[in-house]
C-alpha cells in the first residue's frame, strides 16, 4: 500500500530579473493507494504530476509530508530551517559511509519507473539492456550474485518474449521502432519483478494506434501478474483524458499548479473495456467538464 501525507514541494527559481522567487509544485496532496490497482494522476501541464511521482519513486525528497510504501518510509522532508538542518545532520552523520559500502545499488522498495523518453542504452542490444537491469539487482545479502549470466540472459528473454521483442533481442535501440522501445522500457521494468511500477507519460512520444497497442500490452501483463498472485500497482502520469479512465480502476485529477487533489474519480467499468463504452465516456466528459471549467472558472453546460 502506498500512503501520502500532506506532500508539498518547494522550489527556489531566479526569474528574469535575477532574483529568487519561490515556486510550490504540489501542495498538500494526501492519498492512499491500495495493492494491485491501476490509478491514473491526470491534469494539464505543470500542475506537479511529475513531481510528485518522482517524489513516490524516492527521486526527490518532498518539502513538507511523507509517503510510506507497505509502512516504510521512502524519504524524509528536506529541512526546511537552520535547526531542521542542524537535527539533520546530526540524525544522519555517522549513516553516508554505511550507506555508500553496504546499501548500495539495493533498492529500498520493489519500484520500477518508466519515463516517456524510451530510457535505455543505445550501445546495448535489447536483451543486454534487460540483463544490464537484471544484473543491478541480482545480489544476495552478502553481495554475491545469484544468477550466473547465461541464467540472467535467459530471464531476459522471458520478459522480452512477454513483449513479443524476442525475435529483436540482438537488435540496437536505434532499430526498433517507437513502440518497441517502450515495449523494451517495459520488459525491463517488468524484469526485476517489482510490486510498484511508476510511469510518466510513457505512450506520449508515439502515434494514436500505437499507443493503443502499448495500453492494451500494459493490460494484458498487468493481468497476468494478477493471475500469479503477484498483484503489481500501476501508477500513471497522463495528459490523456482517454487513456486515463480506458486504463484505471480511479483517477486522480490535479487542480492547475500548485497541484492539488482537484477530484478522485473511481472507475468501476468490468474489465476487460471497451474504449467507445458509454460509461467510460461519460466519465471522460466529466472530467474534460472540470478541466473546462479550471480554465476559463464557467462550467460547459454543452457537456
Amino acid at each position: 500500500m502506498i500512503e501520502a501525507k500532506s506532500i508539498g514541494k518547494f522550489f527556489s527559481v531566479i526569474n528574469e530579473k535575477g532574483v529568487a522567487e519561490g515556486l510550490t509544485a504540489v501542495l498538500n496532496v494526501s492519498l492512499t493507494i491500495p495493492d494491485g490497482k491501476i490509478v491514473s494522476i491526470l491534469g494539464p501541464s505543470g500542475c506537479g504530476k511529475s513531481t510528485f511521482l518522482e517524489i513516490l519513486a524516492g527521486l526527490q525528497a518532498p518539502t513538507d509530508g511523507t509517503i510510506h510504501i507497505d509502512g516504510k518510509l521512502v524519504l524524509e522532508p528536506l529541512p526546511a530551517t537552520r535547526k531542521e538542518q542542524i537535527a539533520y545532520r546530526r540524525r544522519y552523520r555517522f549513516i553516508s559511509p554505511l550507506a555508500n559500502g553496504v546499501f548500495r545499488d539495493r533498492p529500498k522498495h520493489d519500484i520500477a519507473m518508466i519515463f516517456q523518453d524510451y530510457a535505455v542504452f543505445p550501445w546495448m542490444t535489447a536483451l543486454q539492456n534487460v540483463v544490464f537491469t537484471l544484473r543491478l539487482r541480482n545480489a544476495d545479502k552478502t553481495g554475491a550474485a545469484k544468477l550466473k549470466k547465461r541464467e540472467l540472459e535467459e530471464k531476459a528473454l522471458v520478459y522480452l518474449r512477454k513483449v513479443d521483442l524476442a525475435a529483436s533481442a540482438h537488435k540496437y535501440p536505434s532499430q526498433l521502432s517507437g513502440g518497441m522501445r517502450q515495449r523494451l522500457t517495459l520488459a525491463r521494468a517488468l524484469s526485476v519483478e517489482p510490486k510498484i511500477i511508476l510511469m510518466d507519460e510513457p505512450f506520449a512520444a508515439v502515434d494514436a494506434l500505437t499507443r493503443e497497442k502499448l495500453q492494451d500490452e500494459l493490460l494484458r501483463l498487468w493481468d497476468e501478474t494478477r493471475s500469479a498472485g503477484t498483484s503489481i500497482t500501476v501508477i500513471l502520469v497522463t495528459h490523456d483524458t482517454q487513456e486515463a479512465v480506458y486504463l484505471s480502476d480511479e483517477v486522480i485529477v490535479f487542480s492547475p499548479g500548485p497541484g492539488t487533489i482537484r477530484n478522485r474519480i473511481p472507475v468501476k467499468v468490468k474489465r476487460p473495456r471497451a474504449r467507445t463504452d458509454a460509461e467510460l465516456v461519460e466519465i471522460q466528459e466529466r472530467i474534460l467538464a472540470m478541466f473546462q471549467y479550471d480554465i476559463n472558472q464557467e462550467a460547459d453546460y454543452s457537456i
